[in-house]
């Protein structure tokens, strides 16, 4: 898994994508990473920073994860960018 971010300057409401490549398998799987991320990233709304665009990059890995370790690792990537804007 990966996270880039980006800060817009303004106080809008944070922005977020999810970007799943080829390798990672058939559409069904890459849709199936896109909706884990999405569930995983909603754990942890309240952490994302105003005028944030957040860009979460997935792969196979993302699938076999167990969807706790899953919450935990993008709980972890986003409090890392969190601590690198303070």
């Amino acid at each position: 898994m990966s996270l880039r971010f980006v800060h817009d300057g303004s106080d809008a409401l944070p922005r977020v994508a999810f970007a799943v490549g080829r390798r990672a398998g058939p559409a069904v799987v890459r849709n199936r990473i896109r909706r884990r991320l999405r569930a995983a990233v909603q754990h942890h709304e309240s952490l994302l920073a105003p005028g944030g665009v957040y860009l979460f990059g997935g792969d196979a890995a993302a699938m076999s994860e167990s969807f706790p370790a899953l919450v935990e690792a993008v709980g972890t990537l986003v409090e890392t960018v969190s601590e690198e804007r303070a």
